[in-house]
């Protein structure tokens, strides 16, 4: 099938010239299959190149294009085993000038003499003298009708994507040129008619057109910020449809009712106030009393719980379970990993163990006959409670009644997962909890579903945690500090990024900065290791030392970021701190500060680290608050890298980036909330939305 007149937005990307059933498999598992989806890859920047220099202006550091005819072209050969340089030679009216094309000999061939040629790029100083070009983008230019199509590269505001698939940049551009015609104005305006005219934004086919090659009146700049009408046009496209989706996800939620109900008694408040360890702070009462209220809804509660750490999650959580109890609901809590669940297991039983519900815990560890008899007990109701990790995802783990789920560091779980354990019950109610806290440009999309309460408010008594980053140098100084807080009766923790060494990487690995500590540094203190890799039983028994005061140092990875709890810990190193994200330096520095005491926590990083992470310590260095932390590590990585994979329930806008067009999200949702009000929307309309979702961002349904 040849490129024709009659090609549709859904018409394979691969009946394009220059695609191919080869580039087409290539395109597809980068998520593009149809000339939609093509067009919908937009530049990641844009270049002016309207106008040419002659050869003569040219300064070296210039990024300019000129226009000339081809005088010789050679092949050089360098010291270098199988490395040749392509040089060629182009002149116009006012001199001469190099391009010089590294280990591409394969394009001799296209640069006869006497051919006339347009090259871009920066321009160079050489060694030897002189300036040239190197490895610039070039269009040969075959006659006059030619010249006039070398326009889509040259002569005028030039799109520049991201790589995609084995297209180079000049086809890429190419490809897209022909696919604006073959599709031209068949591009359907989804928009609700009343939004679109209130917003005074171009129609689709003009806007999709338009990003990819613009009139020459738009600013450059307000191309490259993403501010131009079309630009916004298909952002706003995008974040209409998911906030509109997400809208109807919540009234399909209030629709729904629970199979059960949960009411709240004097009885069950006496219940709380005998097992409750300390009087809550204001924030975790208010947040205690929304939860509350959740539960006693008819319909199934959905609730986003965000605390720095240390700031008491855990004991509101225990709360909300005990509630649940009361009502003759099973409870289930699960955690990303087997230490996390441990520690969570830990601190239920120190809070329930005067309570009359039976609690127990499942991880990978589990021996089978243990797990057995767990799953019987869950499926006849005897076990009220159960703290595990994705082991309670199996088939075997059944409820005789799951009332509320729990899911902590949530982030840590895949969409579909946290899906599978709310269906082994009967629309059970869902809190999910993390200590790494959204900012305010994400929770309108990853959590645009959910209900938020925020813990801001930590437990009286705790001090700021005094933070230092320091380069290697300084080792001997941290040192001292141990020794001091140790002398005090307190206890470390010291932090290494990996198990093993890794010739790689050039990583101090946690094994063999314990025995340093132990044989070198600190023979004299009680050491212990524990990464990811020791059996569970070791781990409890060496976890158990340090609560107890029976290790003066624990040397760790990173399976001691979250969940573990010792107030007499006032001594956090982190090794190589360099190598961390902010969020994860947030959580493993929140280790420590945990009672009344002064804490420390020191970056330990190389004497050479670059800017980028430079300024990560400051940040650290300068807050305490997670909150701050999480929109300054968003703003820093992105969203994509924030949430780590695709799993993580994060969707996959092709158009809108939710950092840089965050009011466009605001205002977004408040138009898709304002069309939809008093609304019905049809079986047949939400199978689009569904279909919508599911394709564009790549997401579970919409109900």
């Amino acid at each position: 099938m040849g490129v024709g007149p009659r090609k549709t937005p859904d018409t394979p990307v691969q009946y394009l010239k220059g695609i191919g059933p080869r580039r087409a498999t290539e395109l597809a598992a980068a998520g593009v299959e149809t000339l939609e989806e093509f067009l919908l890859v937009l530049p990641r920047r844009y270049e002016n190149r309207e106008t040419f220099q002659s050869i003569a202006s040219l300064k070296p550091n210039d990024l300019t294009g000129v226009t000339g005819v081809v005088l010789s072209c050679g092949v050089r050969p360098t010291r270098r085993r199988n490395f040749r340089i392509l040089e060629v030679a182009v002149e116009d009216e006012t001199g001469q000038v190099r391009a010089a094309f590294m280990n591409q000999v394969f394009l001799q061939d296209l640069f006869k003499p006497g051919q006339r040629v347009v090259l871009y790029g920066k321009v160079e100083q050489r060694r030897t003298g002189g300036i040239q070009f190197t490895n610039p983008e070039y269009e040969l230019i075959e006659d006059a009708s030619r010249e006039q199509d070398a326009t889509i590269h040259m002569g005028r505001i030039v799109p520049i994507y991201e790589k995609l698939a084995s297209l180079t940049p000049k086809l890429h551009r190419r490809v897209v040129h022909q696919a604006l015609k073959v599709v031209g104005d068949t591009f359907e305006d989804s928009l609700p008619e009343g939004v679109q005219e209130r917003l005074g934004y171009p129609s689709r086919s003009q806007a999709i057109a338009e990003s990819h090659f613009p009139q020459k009146a738009v600013a450059l700049e307000e191309l490259n910020r993403f501010r131009t009408l079309a630009q916004q046009r298909l952002v706003f496209d995008e974040f209409f449809f998911f906030q509109a989706g997400l809208a109807l996800r919540r009234r399909e939620l209030i629709s729904v009712k629970k199979h059960h109900s949960v009411t709240v008694n004097d009885r069950i408040r006496a219940a709380a106030l005998e097992v409750l360890p300390f009087r809550l702070t204001g924030d975790q009462r208010l947040v205690l009393k929304e939860i509350v209220s959740d539960l006693t809804n008819p319909a199934p509660m959905r609730r986003l719980l965000q605390g720095d750490v240390g700031s008491g999650k855990t004991i509101v959580a225990i709360l909300a379970a005990l509630v649940a109890m009361e009502n003759n609901l099973q409870v289930a809590l699960m955690s990303p990993t087997e230490l996390l669940a441990e520690q969570h297991f830990s601190s239920l039983k120190q809070v329930l163990g005067r309570s009359r519900f039976g609690l127990s815990l499942l991880t990978g560890a589990t021996p089978t006959r243990e797990r057995q008899r767990l799953a019987e007990q869950l499926a006849d109701g005897s076990l009220q409670l159960i703290v595990g990790t994705h082991a309670l995802l199996q088939e075997d783990v059944g409820f005789q009644q799951l009332g509320l789920v729990i899911i902590d560091e949530q982030h840590r779980f895949g969409v579909a997962q946290r899906a599978a354990l709310g269906a082994k019950g009967s629309t059970p109610d869902v809190l999910v909890m993390t200590a790494t806290p959204i900012p305010r440009t994400l929770a309108l999309t990853v959590y645009g579903d959910l209900a938020v309460s925020n813990i801001y408010e930590l437990p009286p008594g705790r001090m700021p945690i005094v933070t230092i980053a320091r380069s290697d140098v300084a080792r001997a100084d941290i040192y001292a500090l141990i020794r001091s807080e140790i002398a005090k009766g307190r206890q470390a923790y010291v932090v290494c990024p990996l198990v093993d060494e890794s010739e790689k990487l050039d990583l101090k690995a946690a094994t063999e900065m314990s025995e340093e500590l132990k044989s070198r540094i600190f023979p004299e203190k009680r050491i212990e290791l524990i990464h990811g890799r020791i059996k569970s039983r070791e781990r409890e028994r060496i976890m158990h030392l340090f609560v107890t005061g029976g290790v003066d140092i624990l040397v760790a990875t990173t399976v001691i970021e979250v969940g573990v709890d010792v107030p007499n810990a006032t001594v956090m190193v982190i090794e190589q701190a360099e190598r961390f994200g902010l969020a994860q330096l947030h959580q493993l520095r929140g280790r420590v500060g945990r009672g009344a005491d002064q804490s420390h926590c020191a970056l330990l990083h190389g004497e050479q680290i670059s800017d980028s992470a430079r300024a990560r310590l400051k940040v650290l260095e300068q807050s305490n608050d997670g909150f701050v932390i999480a929109e300054q590590d968003l703003n820093a990585r992105g969203p994509g890298d924030f949430f780590g994979t695709r799993q993580s329930g994060m969707p996959l806008f092709r158009v809108g980036n939710v950092i840089r067009d965050h009011a466009l999200m605001e205002r977004a949702k408040d138009c898709a909330d304002e069309w939809l009000q008093g609304r019905d929307v049809s079986a047949e309309d939400r199978a689009k939305m569904q279909e919508k979702w599911e394709r564009r961002f790549g997401l579970v349904g919409v109900g």
